[in-house]
């Protein structure tokens, strides 16, 4: 019995293709990989499936200008870029989607803490209840912990120094951010209430 032939490696150079087609290609192949992909793409992964010579960087801009009137968006993160619903959208998701385990489902005060931790990094568990006024539970940091939107960070080297929070990488892609660049100003986290929920748990 003859053996099925092995399929052809990828052509990423396209060669054959007229320039705007080889681009249209390249930009499909990028959307397909961010769609499927459950984390965000490094641009060296997106590199692997466009050519040698491709500008990724213009090719994910030019897939995030045709999405501007979809229901999806490209974001930008440390880690690389990945695809999301539009927060436009995300009551009908909720409604009608089966998004389990994908909710961060924070609590107010929760959220209020993480931004906190978000504003004033490096700081200390006292640090934090100078701002809220009153003690930390240890398993509010745990739950932050648990969910990698917190991390333990420097450490004053004398002998007995608190440890401090700092948020993650995987809090900026949580939150669709490149860097802490991105986060709002603290007005309009009052204009939104985070501030007010600050005050109380």
């Amino acid at each position: 019995m003859a053996r099925a032939a092995k399929p052809a490696g990828l052509d990423r150079d396209l060669a054959a293709l007229p320039p705007e087609r080889r681009w249209r290609e390249w930009m499909g192949r990028i959307e397909a990989v961010l769609f499927a992909s459950a984390s965000p793409v490094p641009r060296e992964a997106l590199a692997r499936v466009v050519g040698a010579d491709a500008p990724v960087e213009l090719l994910v801009d030019d897939l995030a200008a045709d999405l501007a009137d979809r229901a999806f968006e490209v974001v930008r993160t440390p880690e690389g870029w990945f695809m999301r619903t539009r927060p436009a959208y995300a009551a009908a998701v909720r409604e009608a989607a089966d998004v389990s385990g994908q909710e961060l489902d924070l609590k107010e005060f929760d959220a209020a803490v993480l931004a906190a931790i978000a504003y004033y990094q490096p700081i200390t568990r006292e640090g934090l209840r100078e701002i809220f006024g009153k003690e930390i539970a240890r398993d509010l940091i745990g739950r932050l912990h648990a969910r990698d939107l917190i991390a333990t960070g420097p450490r004053d080297p004398r002998r007995g120094a608190p440890y401090t929070f700092v948020t993650t990488a995987h809090f900026l892609t949580v939150f669709g951010m490149e860097s802490l660049r991105d986060l709002p100003d603290r007005e309009q986290l009052d204009d939104a209430g985070l501030g007010r929920a600050a005050a109380s748990p």
